[in-house]
């Protein structure tokens, strides 16, 4: 494989360009905000790129793909040295997908069609045009949830269903762990601190982010580890700089979220960059 491959500037008007393609980027790389005419998916043959967006981060490690939809603004992040591939979904496939963006498992032969279409001629004419419905059969499964972060609706959003103190609390203590997320903060100091009681924030947790202050917490420094990790970290150190006491609670927790043990999961990641 070379070292890049052709890629191009995001454009959202009218003429907007078929984004296909992909390229070697460095760790920590950032896209600026955008958002395309069509839907995109998003795969790292090696590294592990994190979508964002108003409804929260998805981030996909080794063998997982994320799926944004048309016109839905979003940023890309990538950790480790990151083999990115872009895929365009045309229009009428959208539908096919969910109406907010996702993470999917990669199955072998979802692997290959996504590698085929962004590395390879076209062996036989019209190939790449038959290749997306086999990517969105390959893509039927639910997606998953377990990697999703949500974050509180903005002000406007929430003012038409949260009084507004309540919001700002809730954005207030989510503010305060993205800060630290190894701070190890009890949910009423939490309130304490964002100024609200300890009821306030897990009742705001459970409504707004369909999830627990812990289920929240630690899917946010799941995602940290996934950064520190595909940048090299040791799982020892890892567990340690996102705020579990010892690597074994932390091992048990990033294997419940992603599915395989960091070990396990940055072995993939050594074998990806050969």
């Amino acid at each position: 494989m070379s070292p890049a491959r052709h890629s191009s500037a995001v454009s959202t008007e009218p003429e907007e360009p078929i984004l296909q393609g992909g390229a070697w980027l460095p760790h920590g790389f950032r896209l600026a905000p955008q958002s395309h005419l069509h839907g995109q998916l998003v795969y790292a043959a090696a590294g592990a790129p994190a979508t964002a967006t108003e409804r929260g981060t998805w981030v996909a490690p080794a063998n997982r793909v994320t799926w944004t939809p048309p016109r839905f603004a979003h940023s890309h992040r990538f950790h480790g040295r990151t083999d990115v591939r872009l895929v365009t979904v045309p229009l009428d496939l959208c539908g096919e997908f969910p109406q907010q963006p996702s993470v999917f498992a990669v199955s072998p032969l979802l692997r290959e069609a996504l590698l085929a279409m962004t590395d390879q001629p076209e062996r036989r004419p019209g190939a790449h045009r038959r290749l997306p419905a086999v990517i969105v059969d390959e893509l039927a499964d639910t997606a998953e949830t377990s990697l999703h972060l949500p974050e509180p609706a903005d002000t406007a959003e929430t003012s038409l269903h949260l009084p507004e103190p309540a919001g700002d609390r809730l954005r207030a203590a989510t503010d305060l762990l993205h800060e630290d997320p190894a701070r190890p903060t009890t949910l009423a100091e939490l309130g304490r601190m964002a100024g609200a009681g300890e009821r306030t924030p897990s009742r705001l947790f459970h409504t707004e982010l369909s999830m627990s202050f812990h289920r929240w917490r630690t899917t946010l420094r799941i995602h940290l580890a996934l950064a520190h990790l595909t940048g090299g970290m040791s799982v020892t150190e890892t567990s340690l700089a996102c705020g579990w006491s010892n690597p074994s609670s932390f091992i048990d927790a990033f294997t419940e979220v992603v599915g395989q043990t960091p070990g396990r999961y940055q072995a993939t990641l050594r074998t990806a960059q050969k």
